[in-house]
C-alpha cells in the first residue's frame, strides 16, 4: 500500500474526542487532523512524538488531514489508523504473500457469519479447499520489549473468539491473524493482565482448532508492506 502523495510530519500537542489531534506541522503551523483510532492508544500518542500524516483532496472532508503513523523517541514506527490493516492483508492476499493462505483463489471481505450478527473480516474459498475465515487484529502495544493484545477490554473481540471457535469446531479454517502495526515489536501474546476474559476464550479457540498467524508490518512514510512472520507465545 503506498501513500501518494508520502506522509507529511509533525509534532503531536495532544490527542482528544478520540477522533481528533491538535499537531505542529514542520513549518511551524498548529493545525487539527482526524484520528481513525478510537481505542486507547496506549504508547502511540504520547504529546511531543513525532507524527506523520496523509492528505486527502475530498473537498467535503471538515479535517483533510488523517493521522496515520507514530514515530516513538526509540524510532520505532507504529501506524495508528486501524483501518490499514486490513487494506495491508487485503493486498497480501491478492498478491499471494502469506504462505500459508495462497492456495486460496477466492477472497471476499465483510461477509456475515456466526450467531452473533457478526462480519469475519475475510472469506477464503478454492476448489478442494476447506473455507477459511480470518479475523485481523491490529497489534500497537509494546511492554517490556514485547507486544500484546488486545490494548483494553474488548467485547468485540471476545464475540470474534466465539464466532471463531464455532467455525473452527465446524470443521472450517479459522484464523486470527494478528497484524502487527509496531516495527519495535517481534513477537506477540495476549494481554492477559488487560483482558482475562479474551485471554481465555483464545486458549480455548486454539484447543478448538482455531489457527494463529502473526506477521509484522514494514511501514515507511511512502508505503505500508507486509512484513515476516513473528512468533506468537502463548501464555497460560
Amino acid at each position: 500500500m503506498k501513500f501518494n502523495p508520502p506522509l507529511q510530519s509533525g509534532t503531536l500537542i495532544k490527542r482528544y474526542k478520540r477522533f481528533l489531534a491538535d499537531i505542529i506541522t514542520s513549518n511551524g503551523e498548529t493545525i487539527t487532523i482526524h484520528c481513525a483510532n478510537t481505542g486507547a492508544m496506549t504508547g502511540c500518542a504520547n504529546p511531543g512524538d513525532t507524527i506523520w500524516y496523509s492528505t486527502s483532496d475530498n473537498p467535503k472532508r471538515k479535517y483533510p488531514h488523517s493521522w496515520e503513523v507514530t514515530q516513538t523517541a526509540q524510532g520505532h514506527l507504529i501506524c495508528v489508523n486501524t483501518l490499514r490493516a486490513n487494506q495491508i492483508i487485503a493486498e497480501a492476499l491478492l498478491e499471494q504473500d502469506i504462505p500459508e493462505l495462497s492456495e486460496y483463489t477466492i477472497i471476499k471481505p465483510e461477509v456475515k457469519y456466526g450467531t452473533e450478527n457478526s462480519r469475519i473480516d475475510f472469506f477464503l474459498s478454492g476448489e478442494s479447499l476447506v473455507d477459511c475465515f480470518i479475523e485481523v487484529k491490529s497489534v500497537t502495544l509494546l511492554e517490556n520489549n514485547h507486544g500484546y493484545f488486545p490494548d483494553a477490554v474488548t467485547q468485540r473481540g471476545q464475540k470474534h473468539l466465539r464466532e471463531l471457535t464455532t467455525i473452527a469446531k465446524e470443521g472450517k479454517r479459522a484464523i486470527l491473524l494478528f497484524a502487527v502495526l509496531h516495527t519495535g515489536i517481534h513477537e506477540v501474546s495476549v494481554a492477559a493482565h488487560i483482558d482475562k476474559n479474551y485471554a481465555k476464550l483464545l486458549n480455548e479457540a486454539v484447543e478448538n482448532g482455531v489457527e494463529i498467524l502473526c506477521y509484522q508490518t514494514d511501514i515507511t512514510e511512502r508505503k505500508m508492506l507486509l512484513g515476516r512472520k513473528i512468533p506468537f507465545i502463548f501464555v497460560r
